[in-house]
């Protein structure tokens, strides 16, 4: 009897002191909860505007021949005299890419004899092959540009995509605009807590909704402007790029 009611004891010994930690454990839990608060939302809008400093535009040369090393020559030919044309711009090696290189056979509509009372459809006949390189151009030198657009059609090239202008280092502007929508921001949140008669006690959160920056696209850059061996050189404006952020920050309050 007497082991008994010792070994009653150790278990309710151990069962207080299991308790115990498990009420500090739910007490400590119930502290790292964070608090309940008021808030507001406030959203502030911020714009900066940027003069390009970047023109880009790309361009095709293709050949035909009868096999594919032919005109593989006469594409490579064609690209390196126009590349090293473009270079006397002050265009860089860095800033000239390769888009496609491609290979295609080439057909055409076999003849076909018809006799007075039936004319069989006619059929593609393979007689060669067309390879074409694409290249995109970066252009430093924004004043350049319808230099380099003229020089290009001078030299028989296709397929210009048209010429878009923007900044070489957009995070600058991106920044400038989010400066500003953050003051736009503070401002509205401390004109709503004098409305409300609330106190601004801090900053809950944060959200940054950033736009890219909005390129200016040329007007009436298409494959037309290659047609023209002795085309004039054309004006091209660079116009201005725009960047819009909106930031939404919420206050706790008082």
């Amino acid at each position: 009897m007497q082991k008994v009611s010792k070994l009653v004891r150790t278990v309710l010994i151990v069962l207080a002191v299991f308790l115990a930690i498990e009420a500090l454990g739910a007490f400590k839990s119930l502290r790292d909860v964070s608090p309940a608060y008021n808030s507001i939302s406030i959203t502030g809008e911020g714009e900066a505007v940027a003069v390009p400093d970047i023109a880009t535009f790309s361009f095709s040369i293709s050949a035909d021949a009868k096999d594919v090393s032919t005109a593989q020559e006469q594409v490579t030919e064609k690209m390196n005299a126009l590349l090293d044309d473009l270079k006397t711009l002050g265009i860089e090696d860095r800033d000239i890419k390769t888009l496609d290189y491609s290979v295609y056979p080439k057909y055409s509509s076999a003849t076909t004899i018809c006799s007075p009372t039936y004319c069989p459809p006619s059929r593609s006949v393979q007689d060669g092959y067309t390879v074409t390189h694409s290249v995109l151009i970066k252009i430093r030198k924004t004043e350049d540009a319808g230099k380099a657009l003229s020089l290009v059609g001078e030299k028989g090239a296709t397929g210009l995509s048209g010429i878009t202008f923007t900044v070489d280092d957009p995070d600058q502007i991106t920044d400038e605009a989010r400066a500003e929508a953050i003051e736009d921001a503070q401002k509205k949140a401390k004109i709503l807590s004098k409305e409300l008669g609330v106190k601004l006690v801090r900053i809950v959160s944060f959200y940054d909704n950033t736009g890219g920056v909005m390129p200016y696209y040329a007007e009436g850059m298409g494959g037309d402007v290659m047609k023209s061996a002795i085309a004039p050189v054309p004006n091209i404006p660079a116009g201005e790029n725009k960047v819009n952020v909106s930031v939404t920050i919420v206050y706790e309050i008082r």
